[in-house]
């Protein structure tokens, strides 16, 4: 597959609270399926890691649409409110969905960014959405082992990729591989050994991070390819 062109700006515009925020959409020649990709609590849509994903993505044939909150938009680093988040993302999926023209249509992302989808999607189906990716599902704060925040997963019935480190500080997999056993077929689980929530390895373990993010793109084609049709 050749390589795609330049990241496209494009809008996302809320319908309530009315506000737009910037997004990039990325598809590459021949593309199998979109994703609309969220950032983490913590970096916009153009941190090192969204844009490394979205360039590994696109090698696999998976066009994304990346995208800002509106507090990452404003320049702040406290996030929204959840249900602000919530309606960021719903808006997100919709133009998505018109920029994907046909194509199979996914959603999720890092941390914060995967964790909203799902919520989104227990409140309310996601229109067209075939599945939901998590690339560091945030189960419990550092430090602070729980299974709270996964709760919602089991209000609604979209097949769920969860990408996991087992140096995940926010994630358990103690915690969360039971989780995903109680979802059954609907959710798949592949762990990356010696990654963070990053998706940093060490470089004792003899991979780079480049590596891993071929490893993630390449879970992510198999999961969308099963979901294609």
């Amino acid at each position: 597959m050749s390589a795609p062109s330049p990241a496209k700006p494009v809008t996302v515009r809320l319908e309530e609270p009315s506000e737009p925020v910037s997004g990039l959409w990325l598809r590459p020649p021949g593309a199998r399926a979109a994703l609309v990709l969220a950032h983490g609590a913590g970096a916009g849509m153009q941190h090192a890691f969204m844009e490394a994903a979205a360039t590994e993505l696109a090698a696999h044939g998976i066009a994304t649409l990346r995208f800002q909150f509106p507090y990452m938009e404003a320049g702040s680093r406290r996030p929204d409110h959840r249900r602000k988040l919530v309606a960021t993302i719903r808006a997100a999926v919709a133009k998505g969905a018109e920029l994907a023209e046909g194509l199979p249509l996914f959603a999720g992302g890092k941390s914060m960014g995967g964790r909203m989808t799902s919520l989104a999607a227990s409140e309310a189906p996601l229109e067209g959405v075939r599945g939901i990716v998590f690339l560091g599902f945030p189960l419990h704060p550092a430090g602070k082992p729980g299974v709270e925040r996964a709760e919602h997963l089991f209000e609604s019935a979209l097949p769920l990729l969860f990408l996991q480190g087992t140096r995940d500080k926010l994630a358990d997999l103690a915690l969360l591989e039971p989780i995903c056993v109680r979802l059954g077929g609907r959710a798949t689980l592949h762990v990356v050994d010696g990654a963070d929530h990053s998706f940093h390895v060490l470089k004792r373990s003899g991979r780079t991070d480049e590596e891993v993010l071929g490893e993630l793109a390449s879970e992510v084609e198999t999961f969308v390819a099963a979901r294609g049709d």
